[in-house]
C-alpha cells in the first residue's frame, strides 16, 4: 500500500518537512520555495490521483493528514527563520491559524484516540485558499487572501469539530457535515 503514487506523494511531504525547516534555518530561500512548492503540489495531486487510479485507502487518508500537519506546522517556523519581520507583522493571524487548525485534531484525539482524516470539501477549499494566500504573502507581501483564509479556517474548524461530535466512530473521507449525519444514521 505504501508503494502507490498517492501514498508516495504524501510520504514526500512527511519527509520534506524537516528539510523545509533546515532550508529556513540555513537561510536557503530558493530551497525553501522549491520544497514548499513541491509540498503544495503533492498535496494537491495525491487525492486526485488516488481517486483517478482507484487507490484510496484509510492508510492513504492518514498519510495525507500527517503530511498536511507537518507542512502546516513546519512552514511557519521556516518562514520565521527566513522572514522574521513578516512573522512579527502577521503573528496574530499565524497563531490563530495554528490554533484553529489544531483544535479539531484535539477533539478527534479525545473522542477517538487518533487524528481525524475527514478531508471535507470545506477543508479542501480552505487548503487551496490558504496555500494561495501564503504564496501571495511570501512572494508579493500582500496579506489579504491569507487573512481571509484564516477566517475561513474557522468555518472548517467548526465543521470538523461538529463531525467529530456527530460520528459514533472514526471515519476517513467524510465530505461534509451532511455526510457525517448520514453515516450516523
Amino acid at each position: 500500500m505504501l508503494r502507490n503514487i498517492p501514498n508516495i506523494l504524501s510520504l514526500f511531504r512527511i519527509i520534506a518537512a524537516p528539510f523545509l525547516l533546515l532550508a529556513g534555518w540555513l537561510g536557503m530561500v530558493n530551497l525553501f520555495y522549491i520544497l514548499f512548492g513541491l509540498m503544495l503540489l503533492s498535496d494537491a495531486l495525491d487525492g486526485i490521483i488516488a481517486r483517478v487510479l482507484d487507490q484510496t485507502s484509510e492508510l492513504g487518508a492518514r498519510l495525507d493528514s500527517y503530511g498536511d500537519i507537518l507542512t502546516y506546522l513546519s512552514t511557519p517556523l521556516a518562514v520565521w527563520w527566513l522572514w522574521p519581520d513578516l512573522i512579527k507583522k502577521e503573528i496574530y493571524y499565524i497563531i490563530a491559524a495554528i490554533i484553529i487548525y489544531v483544535l479539531p485534531s484535539v477533539f478527534s484525539l479525545i473522542k477517538f484516540g487518533k487524528l481525524a482524516s475527514y478531508h471535507t470539501w470545506i477543508t479542501k477549499f480552505s487548503a487551496v485558499m490558504m496555500s494561495i494566500g501564503v504564496v501571495i504573502l511570501l512572494g508579493f507581501g500582500h496579506n489579504i487572501l491569507f487573512h481571509l483564509a484564516v477566517y475561513f479556517l474557522v468555518i472548517e474548524m467548526i465543521e470538523n469539530i461538529l463531525i467529530t461530535m456527530i460520528l459514533p466512530k472514526q471515519y476517513t473521507d467524510v465530505h461534509s457535515l451532511w455526510h457525517a449525519w448520514k453515516k450516523r444514521n
